[in-house]
């Protein structure tokens, strides 16, 4: 039995850690398999198309991310059970990212950050956080968090999802059929979707349009966008669009459609832009080998996997 690393980053850093925390356990690095026929289990992270088809005895995937498209997008890819990975770690940091960024923009950082470089000493109205209407766009179980981490500022948090969710102190939205009321509703958008042939380009200037922009219920000078979901879920083009036409006043982005961001897009120097590397919840390699370690030994002794994908539904 032998477990194989096929990440397209920090794969040595994971093999380390495993034979750190399970000596025994036989760990191998692609592309250097060995007797592929030996391989039951893969920790795997953008592997080559095709790669995990060539292991005849595999039986579990465990995803490196919470994200798994890369891995469903192989035509190859075995019909073994797969896994997401769901850790304290990751909804922690993912947490603190979303936080962090809706405090910023609420609070109109990135304009006293320009008034400081312009020595400029000016006053900027700022709403109360109880009169802001933060909404989520996913409420699994990073939207979850997220929205209850809000809900201690005080803000008004909405979530919106694909099927019906009840959350204490979430005004729940669901399907297509709410998406509108939902965005008409919102002045922060956080957004932590999964990636999936329904929410492939979700974000574009048509529906960033429908977001909270004028009228007495209006709190910033603006919507915001925060997307530190996937880069899929987002048009480029049209967020850079939308801000230039004030459909859109600011933005934290962690996810891009190409990544690394090209220097050519004009989103890099936007004054009211936060470009971070999609670092919003970069786990530490030992909790993910702890986790998939996890997920073997309960394999192993006929247990329940958790978070097991859903390959119709795509997360």
């Amino acid at each position: 039995m032998a477990f194989l690393i096929a990440s397209s980053s920090r794969a040595e850093e994971f093999a380390a850690f495993a034979r750190d925390l399970d000596p025994a356990l036989d760990v191998r690095v692609a592309p250097n398999l060995g007797k592929a026929e030996e391989i039951e289990y893969a920790l795997a992270w953008q592997p080559p198309n095709g790669l995990l088809k060539t292991l005849p005895n595999l039986r579990l995937i465990v995803s490196v991310g919470a994200g798994v498209d890369a891995l469903l997008a192989d035509p190859d890819l075995p019909h073994v059970p797969m896994v997401r990975f769901v850790d304290a770690d990751l909804t922690g940091r993912m947490t603190e990212y979303v936080a962090l960024h809706v405090l910023y923009h609420h609070r109109r950082m990135s304009e006293f950050g320009e008034l400081q470089r312009r020595k400029v000493w000016k006053y900027l109205a700022e709403p109360a956080a109880h009169e802001v209407r933060v909404g989520l766009m996913g409420l699994g179980v990073l939207g979850s968090a997220a929205a209850r981490a809000l809900g201690v500022f005080g803000y008004q948090v909405r979530g919106w999802s694909r099927s019906p969710k009840s959350l204490q102190g979430v005004a729940c939205y669901a399907g297509p059929g709410e998406l509108d009321a939902f965005l008409a509703d919102t002045d922060i958008l956080a957004v932590l979707l999964p990636l999936t042939p329904d929410t492939h380009g979700i974000l574009d200037r048509r529906l960033l349009a429908k977001l909270s922009r004028r009228g007495r219920d209006a709190r910033l000078p603006g919507p915001v966008l925060i997307n530190a979901g996937r880069g899929g879920l987002q048009v480029d083009a049209d967020i850079a669009a939308s801000l230039a036409a004030g459909e859109l006043y600011a933005a934290s982005l962690d996810v891009f459609e190409a990544e690394p961001l090209p220097h050519s897009s004009p989103l890099w120097s936007h004054p009211r832009v936060v470009v971070t590397p999609h670092n919003a919840a970069e786990s530490a390699p030992a909790a993910i080998v702890r986790y998939a370690l996890r997920q073997i030994a309960a394999l192993r002794r006929g247990e329940p996997l958790q978070n097991l994908v859903d390959r119709g539904r795509g997360y």
